[in-house]
């Protein structure tokens, strides 16, 4: 069930990085809402009806073939919002947006979110370098499946859920692990079993732990440097209000 988001604090970066005024323009149509593990946000092809900033929970945008095989193209956490495809006029998307951590986040009316967005002003400037950093992650992701290991890859992947949650443990199991890289288990749990012997994490009964991030970034291909700093970059700076 929907929450007040009264006296919240605003943990989605994007909605943190609004100028006052243009946050508080949004508040009457924001509800905190809870994520489960494995709910659908929205499925392929179908009208996104509702939009979200996510606090702790970490989306994935995943594409399935037609032999049921699936891989992660986008991950969505509290640097982002699930519905980008709002503001870009299409309104809908082939992947599936699916919560693979857990948390809260707040959720808008999609026709709402586009009436905003169309006004201009900081709202849209600021969804507009995000869809810039989330198209460098994408991008980024494509060439770092076809190039590198499947070790570099978990470090990377890893590295990035960690962001979003602000947190060194998650609930995450090797099945669901090797079904967002596009892998098979076996080579996800031998890279896991690498890591954790290296002393980067620790992996039991479906939760990670890690322990060494600045091993793990070492261990990392250039891949996650490349996206954080794409962030950083694009998000960092507050948009100028348009009323000043």
């Amino acid at each position: 069930m929907p929450q007040s988001i009264d006296s919240v604090p605003i943990e989605n970066r994007l909605l943190a990085a609004l100028p006052a005024n243009e946050y508080q323009r949004l508040v009457p149509h924001l509800e905190l809402v809870k994520v489960s593990i494995h709910q659908v946000l929205y499925e392929p092809n179908e009208p996104i009806t509702h939009v979200y900033f996510p606090h702790q929970a970490v989306v994935s945008l995943v594409t399935s073939m037609e032999d049921g095989s699936t891989i992660e193209v986008g991950l969505v956490g509290s640097e982002g919002m699930v519905g980008i495809p709002v503001i870009l006029g299409g309104n809908m998307t082939n992947n599936q947006a699916y919560v693979q951590i857990p948390g809260a986040a707040m959720r808008m009316n999609a026709n709402i979110l586009k009436t905003e967005f169309n006004r201009g002003g900081p709202l849209q400037t600021l969804l507009l370098r995000y869809c810039q950093a989330l198209l460098t992650q994408v991008s980024q992701s494509v060439a770092c499946n076809r190039f590198h290991t499947i070790e570099k890859r978990l470090a990377r992947w890893m590295l990035l859920v960690q962001d979003s949650v602000d947190s060194d443990e998650f609930a995450l199991t090797q099945e669901f692990i090797a079904q967002m890289l596009g892998t098979r288990r076996p080579g996800v749990t031998e890279a896991a079993g690498t890591l954790q012997k290296a002393g980067m994490l620790r992996y039991s009964r479906g939760k990670i732990t890690i322990v060494n991030r600045e091993a793990l970034e070492a261990t990392a291909c250039e891949c996650y440097r490349v996206i954080s700093d794409e962030f950083a970059r694009l998000l960092a700076n507050q948009p100028e209000s348009d009323s000043k």
